[in-house]
């Protein structure tokens, strides 16, 4: 564990920013040299940090108390790990920042060291402005993946601090209050057949003709999908409407064999006013009947199927804490909803007003020479202060 250091770092937002785009922390990787950095620059500023690992010891989430340990604080969130350079032709340094025309330039910039730096540089602004209610940061890992690393930090949170009024998830929205966004899931399908040669094949089972049964399913509800009239909420969204989706798919080993195996994965984007759970239940029904007639042709046939855990939708709160608090303190009253998922829906299950808002577009997400708007970087450093003198 880190150490406290004697004095304390004394850093700008965009100093913080260079120093997080320089850990490589792909998703893929451990992120433990960020954390010992994080952990050092809090400490040196005396504020403690709680580290919560993943099962494998060589990732973790970070949060940290500002300030007194009372309820009523604001959280800011963000996520430290980044998606891979690899395949992309970068014209610079990907693990660097770099300035040009305007703009900062390097992997994380926008999404989302940008907005974890802001956090980080608003400890020392927090501490000396004398905060009545505390600001709370918080970090996790393998948002990239599937938001699978903020779930047991906020249990953990929620178990060791104060419990905060309001949540702000940092993801680029143009600083802009985002209120509303999409659940989603991924489920691994693998459809199990019968190998003989394709001139014998009423005596064998294809997983890829199978497969194709599942396909039709996906294309039928789109179908029904699209026709139903969406209520108020999911009319907010782009498509106003659940789409199912299957993006990648394998199987088969020649031409003239029946194929064995068929693998793929199929998704669901939820928007807040539809259920994701009702869409799971119907595809594990339709799944559940195939296997069943698989079987009966052959014993070695089948389906078997793994759905991740899933990311919650945002939905628009009544009355609540966090917009209201971005709303005021931007002038901002429009409706923003996103078709992408956030940890915002994760906080908001678990009892946190959630509202997402950071700098930067996220049009420039995970894209070749990533970067961040250097007047919308600082407009967000501009707009976090004004949120830190709310706790006073």
């Amino acid at each position: 564990m880190s150490q406290t250091r004697s004095r304390p770092m004394i850093l700008t937002a965009r100093e913080i920013m260079e120093k997080l785009v320089a850990f490589p922390t792909v998703s893929r990787d451990p992120n433990l040299d960020l954390v010992d950095w994080v952990e050092d620059y809090l400490a040196s500023h005396g504020v403690p940090a709680r580290r919560v690992y993943d099962a494998t010891g060589k990732k973790a989430a970070l949060y940290a108390n500002v300030g007194p340990e009372v309820a009523g604080g604001i959280v800011l969130s963000g996520h430290t790990d980044v998606v891979p350079v690899d395949g992309q032709d970068w014209t610079m340094d990907p693990f660097a920042v770099t300035e040009k025309d305007g703009r900062y330039y390097g992997r994380g910039t926008c999404d989302m060291k940008g907005f974890d730096a802001l956090a980080l540089a608003m400890v020392p602004y927090a501490l000396s402005r004398g905060i009545t209610r505390p600001l709370q940061i918080a970090l996790s890992y393998d948002e990239e993946v599937g938001c699978i690393g903020a779930p047991p930090m906020i249990d953990d949170m929620l178990t060791h601090l104060p419990r905060a009024a309001a949540a702000i998830i940092g993801e680029p929205s143009m600083l802009r209050p985002v209120t509303g966004h999409n659940a989603s899931s991924i489920t691994d399908v693998h459809i199990h057949g019968y190998e003989v040669h394709s001139s014998k094949l009423p005596q064998g089972v294809s997983a890829i003709h199978e497969a194709g049964r599942v396909l039709g399913w996906v294309n039928d509800l789109n179908d029904m999908l699209m026709a139903e009239t969406p209520d108020p909420v999911s009319a907010m969204f782009d498509p106003p409407h659940t789409t199912a989706h299957v993006g990648l798919i394998a199987g088969g080993t020649a031409h003239n064999i029946t194929a064995r195996d068929c693998t793929f994965k199929l998704g669901f984007r939820v928007p807040a006013g539809d259920d994701l759970e009702r869409h799971e239940a119907a595809l594990s029904a339709f799944l559940t009947k195939l296997n069943a007639t698989l079987r009966t042709r052959h014993p070695n046939a089948g389906v078997t199927w793994d759905r991740n855990p899933g990311v919650p939708a945002l939905k628009p709160e009544t009355d609540g804490v966090a917009e209201a608090l971005i709303r005021s303190l931007t002038g901002d009253n429009g409706t923003h909803v996103v078709t992408y998922g956030t940890e915002a829906g994760q906080f908001q299950e678990r009892g946190y007003s959630a509202v997402v808002c950071g700098p930067g577009d996220i049009a420039q997400a995970h894209q070749t020479d990533e970067w961040i708007d250097k007047a919308q970087f600082h407009a967000g450093e501009d707009l976090l202060k004004r949120v830190i003198d709310t706790l006073i």
